[in-house]
């Protein structure tokens, strides 16, 4: 593989730069792609992270024993923060108290099987119509899920909603990548996570006026209506268009946004059939899920860059969710480390230009397990809460970082199954976290600690990978499995 410029990345001729030639790399039009897409974010993140006040730490005192007593057939909770959760309201209290996790768990299960079935059907019925069915499962169950009057219904109705999670999460991401030029990436893949640190934010002042569950439920799913305007805003990608040979409905679009852009739209058409025409004789061949496993160095980087997302994820729910479990104000202490969070997504962009993706990775991971470990030995109060919140930010930094990391590693063949992989990783991570908070009960120490083994190797592990900043993308297998090795980087 050969270096280029940093910014230069796509200095083959890639499908972008198809694209880029007719509608700009961005101008008002994708800018106002991006907000409407942004949108999508606010919600992922009320309902990822709404179990922290869906299922906060609760205190009681048994009715028979006037003790916080095992087991306890009348609890009488303490309502002066909450006058109701889901705990409450379903007694997930000693023996039962697992399936507060269990809910979260099956949520994630459900963003995990989400991002695959709508990836799949995104590839198959365009980005548009699969991205507004998701809106709709999202905006109709979430304000469901406030009714119904059981705990496995909420739950399975939460699993439904983790499905269209998955789906806005993933689409939403491909539209943007879609229609913004190829030196904006990297920028626009950090700043289309700032919309759910916003949303992160956020969830603490609903929590903070809507403290019975109910209306909390409402509260974070009656906004996402806004989203229903996709029916009418939202465009289908000229680039999918174009891969189903429906040239005039793309040439419509592109003519369209190079109009709002200040574009020359005279060539729209030409342009369009001279690039079918380039890409029906340079068919490449079609790669899948096995071939990045095959060879060994393509295998190498696909398991290291799993771990990684698996790490990150795992970190960040879960260390997200305990923040809400220590001693002091829950508001503040979400509030805070939501905060810190969106600082850690601005600075990833600076960072991202003037330092190498492993670098980053390793050095934020290895920040991560330190605050972790101080916070083994640190007793609840303020500065607990700051360390669980640099741990936190730590490992956001890392899941922006990595997004574009894997997209860069992989070559373009086989780009979109390594994307897939990682992000079920990901999900994984995020749907062994709850339970990992359960293990308070048995010792202080040991949720940190399990929380920072994973980052402390996922440091080390990512000394194996190669750097990809300033690269080429790559496009045939033979390339991913060449690029990194001692023997290429000679040529």
């Amino acid at each position: 593989m050969q270096k280029d410029e940093p910014g230069a990345s796509a200095s083959r001729p890639q499908p972008v730069d198809f694209i880029q030639k007719i509608t700009g790399a961005f101008g008002k039009y994708q800018l106002f792609l991006c907000l409407l897409v942004f949108l999508t974010k606010f919600p992922v993140a009320f309902h990822q992270m709404a179990i922290i006040f869906l299922a906060p730490k609760v205190s009681y005192t048994c009715a028979t024993t006037g003790n916080e007593t095992c087991p306890c057939d009348k609890p009488i909770y303490d309502t002066s923060v909450f006058t109701d959760t889901i705990v409450m309201e379903w007694n997930l209290i000693c023996e039962r108290k697992w399936l507060a996790s269990f809910t979260q768990t099956l949520f994630q299960l459900g963003t995990l099987i989400g991002s695959v079935l709508f990836g799949m059907a995104s590839d198959r019925f365009g980005r548009r119509n699969p991205l507004i069915a998701a809106v709709v499962m999202q905006v109709s169950l979430g304000i469901g899920a406030a009714y119904v009057g059981d705990f496995w219904t909420f739950t399975i109705l939460r699993f439904i909603i983790g499905l269209s999670v998955g789906g806005t999460m993933v689409i939403g991401f491909v539209v943007i990548m879609e229609f913004v030029g190829t030196q904006y990436r990297d920028v626009i893949s950090a700043v289309y996570q700032v919309p759910f640190n916003l949303g992160h934010i956020l969830l603490p002042v609903f929590a903070y006026f809507f403290r019975d569950y109910v209306h909390f439920q409402l509260s974070i799913s009656l906004p996402t209506i806004i989203l229903l305007s996709y029916f009418f805003l939202l465009p289908e990608t000229p680039r999918w268009l174009i891969a189903m040979k429906r040239s005039d409905e793309a040439i419509a679009i592109l003519e369209r946004v190079a109009k709002i852009n200040k574009r020359p739209t005279d060539t729209v058409r030409a342009d369009v059939e001279a690039y079918q025409a380039s890409i029906e004789k340079s068919a490449l061949k079609k790669g899948n899920v096995l071939d990045l496993f095959r060879t060994p160095n393509l295998r190498k980087n696909i398991l290291a860059m799993s771990f990684n997302w698996l790490t990150c994820s795992y970190c960040f729910y879960g260390v997200s969710q305990y923040v809400g479990q220590l001693g002091g104000n829950i508001f503040l202490n979400v509030a805070a480390s939501a905060c810190f969070t969106l600082m850690g997504t601005l600075v990833s962009i600076p960072l991202l230009r003037v330092m190498g993706r492993r670098a980053i990775v390793i050095i934020f991971n290895f920040v991560c397990a330190g605050c972790l470990i101080i916070l083994i030995f640190m007793p609840e109060g303020i500065g607990s809460v700051l360390c669980a919140s640099i741990g936190t930010v730590s490992s956001f930094i890392v899941f922006v970082v990595v997004y574009l990391y894997c997209g860069e590693l992989f070559p373009t063949v086989v780009r979109n199954a390594a994307l897939g992989i990682s992000s079920m990783a990901a999900r994984v991570g995020s749907m062994i976290a709850p339970f990992v908070i359960t293990m308070d009960d048995v010792a202080h120490w040991m949720p940190p600690f399990a929380f920072a083994i994973f980052p402390l190797a996922a440091g080390f592990i990512t000394f194996l990978l190669p750097e990809t900043k300033g690269c080429e993308l790559m496009t045939t297998l033979e390339e991913g499995e060449r690029f990194g090795k001692k023997d290429s980087a000679k040529k």
